[in-house]
């Protein structure tokens, strides 16, 4: 992904995902777990009475009362071997250690498992649905039938005793029938042998009541709360965790990407101060990435332009010196003529230091013009032997003693001479390369081509003094001579090779510089026939 926003928008959306994931996760997980702890508070107690009572009953006894209790609670009671119910390891050490079990075995039922016998590994097991008002109903029966062995003023006490030793989930009192929070009709229904079961006053709690008969007591069962699967505090924590994931998320994505603008901030900044070498890293292939190659290749032109400029105002104000100095000594000599012959000798002078300063400017637009950037070139189909022969012609005369001519040319197997080029540009380059030839060669020069099927090559061949390998390279820089037979006295100005590689350039080809077979130099230029669509 390269765009910036799809970037933050998919980190952000992934995040989302994740935290919903996790929470739904969670809070699945963690209503099973509380589930289980609650099914196991409510029914631990009753099952824990129940499997105490039958540890001193005979097997018979066992089965009776599991019957009994069975349809009080409304489930089926059995007591059974460790080896029958095949428990793990994990939760049969945990049944040992006098703990009530209860796992869901089978969708949508509960088994609640206790211990009744450790010595002869029984326990007493029962298959709930859930975990109703009839266990709490169960468990009052039980604990009336446990309490009425007592003489009523020790019942609190063995309540006591057994609330502790049970290990109830729920709370157990006995109250007067004047301290119960009970109206007539639920006195009455006491009165009557009737369980009675009342909310709180919030209705958010059940309360259990049973007379004990022949006492003066009524026993209280509860509050007993329902589960609330799913608490408000735990989505609020959900929330501020999902918040909080996705802040740090979109905050490590927006840093890195500031950090990355602050460096092309900074590098700005530095090259507008005049610090033309400044960089910045072009790492990855997003938007601030391209913008930073972008940058880079900015700041590399602007270098590579305002060194040229320099170069160009010293080269420019050093050649510009030789001209003028002659024209102001022709004029000052053609204010001294004594004769008409001789000032007409000085004017001729001057007007060849005007061509020449002339052809300077010319050379300067046109390298200025290549320089500063893509020149508007309109490509078209040229021929070029016409070419070649065309630039002969008007160059030939300039210097009679040399031969100048078309060497060998290989046409393309159609017996086509055609290239794509700029018509005006390419005709520009032959002429300088001619021209640099014939201001070196002594006796000959030559002109060829090669047409292949994907591209061109244009050579022209001198027998002149030729150049060092060194300084092949150079000999291309704006306004160098080299200090050898190629130098100022073979005229020109040291740009015509220069507009030569900036024009093949913007052709998308390459000048390149050999010996000749003639024993000089031997330039070539070397593009794509068809240009690339």
């Amino acid at each position: 992904m390269n765009s910036i926003f799809l970037r933050i928008y998919g980190g952000v959306l992934a995040v989302l995902v994740l935290v919903a994931l996790l929470g739904a996760g969670g809070l699945q997980l963690l209503n099973e777990v509380r589930a289980d702890a609650h099914r196991e508070r409510l029914a631990g107690g009753t099952f824990r009475l129940m499997a105490h009572n039958m540890s001193s009953m005979t097997p018979i006894e066992r089965r009776q009362a599991a019957n009994l209790w069975g349809r009080l609670l409304g489930i089926p009671l059995r007591v059974r071997t460790l080896d029958d119910v095949s428990l793990d390891s994990r939760l049969e050490a945990r049944l040992l250690r006098g703990q009530v079990l209860v796992e869901q075995l089978r969708p949508r039922s509960t088994t609640v498992f206790s211990l009744v016998s450790g010595s002869d590994r029984l326990v007493l097991t029962g298959e709930v649905e859930q975990v109703s008002e009839q266990l709490a109903r169960a468990t009052i029966y039980l604990l009336i039938d446990e309490l009425i062995r007592y003489p009523e003023a020790e019942q609190p006490r063995r309540l006591a005793e057994l609330k502790r030793a049970r290990g109830f989930g729920f709370d157990l009192a006995l109250l007067t029938r004047d301290s119960a929070n009970l109206d007539d009709d639920q006195r009455r229904r006491l009165d009557e042998g009737d369980t009675v079961m009342a909310l709180d006053r919030g209705g958010e709690a059940i309360r259990v009541f049973a007379a004990i008969a022949g006492t003066g007591w009524i026993m209280q069962l509860g509050p007993l709360y329902p589960l609330n699967p799913y608490p408000p505090q735990l989505l609020v924590l959900i929330g501020v965790l999902g918040l909080s994931l996705i802040g740090l998320t979109v905050y490590l994505l927006v840093r890195q990407l500031e950090q990355r603008l602050s460096e092309l901030e900074g590098a700005a900044t530095r090259i507008t101060a005049g610090n033309l070498e400044t960089r910045v890293p072009d790492a990855g292939t997003d938007s601030v990435g391209r913008l930073a190659a972008a940058f880079n290749g900015m700041a590399k032109h602007l270098q590579r332009l305002l060194a040229v400029q320099r170069e160009m105002v010293s080269a420019v104000a050093h050649e510009l010196r030789t001209p003028v100095a002659r024209l102001r000594f022709g004029l000052e000599m053609t204010a001294e003529a004594q004769s008409d012959e001789a000032r007409r000798k000085y004017l001729e002078g001057m007007d060849g230091d005007i061509d020449d300063l002339d052809a300077l400017v010319d050379e300067m637009l046109v390298y200025s013009r290549l320089e500063r950037g893509s020149p508007t070139l309109t490509f078209q189909r040229v021929d070029l032997r016409a070419l070649v022969d065309q630039v002969i012609g008007e160059l030939a005369p300039l210097r009679p003693d040399i031969d100048v001519a078309r060497g060998d040319c290989a046409v393309a197997e159609d017996g086509s001479c055609w290239a794509e080029a700029e018509p005006q540009y390419l005709r520009r380059a032959l002429s300088n390369l001619i021209s640099n030839a014939l201001r070196h060669a002594e006796t000959r020069v030559r002109v060829s081509f090669a047409i292949e099927a994907q591209r061109v090559r244009l050579d022209v061949d001198d027998d002149g003094p030729g150049v060092p390998e060194e300084d092949w390279e150079r000999v291309f820089t704006p306004f160098l001579r080299l200090d050898d037979s190629r130098t100022r006295a073979s005229g020109g100005h040291g740009l015509g090779l220069s507009i030569v590689r900036r024009i093949i350039y913007w052709h998308g080809g390459r000048s390149q510089l050999a010996h000749s077979r003639l024993g000089g130099a031997r330039f070539s230029l070397v593009w794509p026939r068809r240009r690339p669509d």
